[in-house]
């Protein structure tokens, strides 16, 4: 049995984990969840699962729930809140694996002590591996934890890497679906909404990581979580454009061969993957291979896609500079959302405050935070609302 510790439990990663659980009650149970915000969801979720230790974002949110625990007779589950709260969750002693799906930087501090505690991490936060990778890397080789991805392109090539050796390996291709944009008119990119940027082709997510697939700056974060995850340099990761969403990303070997994972769009999938590793547990989650009768592979445009060109830039200079690039995406992406810039401000307001970042490297999680700090108010300051307004006023639906 299984023990698990969900940070980020009531999103869609940590729902789909806990349809896993149900699924394998004899692999797996649930010992810990963050919950973040969302009271409801906690109580739902504590009601069927009774952890041990349940986390919210803070202590009022933790007295609500308390008292709404009281009230229904269940005892025995602790709740706790803040970054402690979550820190508490994924070192739980009882906890035998940690699935880190906290969005942004809000749980890298809980992954960094699940790590330190010697816990396999499953990890769905692309933004921990590229604000932190170089931290998190090296504690998980000094104490030989493992750390297994659930974002599906990385689960797909930690799957076509198992049947080689690293030195082999010459390429590792990330496949896009081009998001709700790959064919407009580059002329019309200043007049796309919120609404139509949240409308995702194939996958339904967040509304962040959704528009940066629009953008593909979320394919720009998965090139510098590759390079860490499996010690690669940024020009061993390459994009290609995969509209089918198909096959999940391909591993090129020095001798010429590439190998495909192919699966059913259904995070369920990694997620078990992952949690089973390295076993392959039989599930339900089949694939029609009828899908496979019409594939299409094409090379990003970069000039339509200029946050791709920027991660590149910023995976080649590495530390504050991936910091830089992921929380001026979010502070930018939060301001388009809500219609204080035009979209094509998005890669513009990411360039402007990757210019103004520094060499540095830094070498702690409190030096990471500092860095992610000041990107983010550099950001705030270019998408002020009083610098914005003109264009916010174009915007209005």
């Amino acid at each position: 049995m299984k023990r698990l510790a969900i940070l980020g439990s009531t999103g869609s990663i940590g729902q789909s984990t806990l349809s896993i659980v149900e699924q394998f009650p004899e692999r797996y149970s649930v010992a810990a969840l963050a919950a973040g915000r969302n009271v409801d969801g906690a109580f739902a979720q504590v009601s069927r699962w009774r952890p041990k230790v349940v986390s919210l974002v803070t202590e009022e949110l933790a007295e609500v729930l308390s008292k709404r625990l009281r009230q229904a007779g269940i005892t025995g589950v602790e709740v706790v809140h803040g970054i402690e709260g979550t820190v508490a969750c994924s070192t739980l002693s009882e906890v035998d694996f940690v699935v880190s799906a906290i969005v942004g930087v809000a749980g890298l501090e809980a992954t960094h002590a699940a790590i330190l505690a010697g816990k396999p991490v499953g990890l769905a936060n692309k933004e921990c591996m590229v604000a932190a990778g170089e931290i998190l890397t090296a504690a998980a080789r000094e104490r030989k934890v493992p750390i297994l991805p659930i974002d599906s392109e990385h689960n797909a090539v930690h799957q076509c890497l198992r049947v080689g050796a690293h030195s082999e390996v010459k390429t590792i291709w990330l496949t896009a679906s081009g998001g709700p944009f790959r064919q407009l008119p580059l002329e019309e990119f200043v007049a796309i909404t919120p609404e139509q940027a949240l409308k995702h082709p194939t996958w339904v997510m967040g509304r962040r990581i959704t528009i940066d697939s629009a953008t593909m700056l979320n394919k720009g974060l998965e090139i510098i979580e590759a390079c860490r995850l499996f010690n690669v340099a940024p020009a061993q990761v390459r994009v290609t454009v995969h509209p089918q969403s198909t096959v999940h990303s391909l591993v090129e070997y020095v001798d010429g061969s590439i190998l495909a994972q192919i699966s059913i769009t259904d995070m369920r999938l990694p997620i078990l993957y992952a949690l089973a590793y390295p076993e392959r547990p039989a599930s339900t989650l089949t694939f029609d291979l009828a899908a496979l009768s019409h594939l299409d592979f094409e090379p990003p445009d970069f000039k339509r896609f200029p946050c791709l060109r920027l991660a590149y830039e910023a995976a080649e200079k590495g530390g504050a500079h991936c910091i830089a690039l992921n929380a001026a995406d979010e502070v930018a992406v939060e301001a388009f959302l809500e219609r204080r810039i035009p979209f094509n401000d998005i890669a513009g307001t990411i360039e402007k405050v990757l210019a103004s970042t520094s060499e540095a490297h830094p070498t702690t999680i409190a030096g990471v935070l500092a860095a992610d700090k000041e990107a983010r108010q550099k950001a705030r300051e270019l998408t002020s609302v009083s610098e914005a307004e003109p264009a916010s006023q174009g915007m209005q639906p």
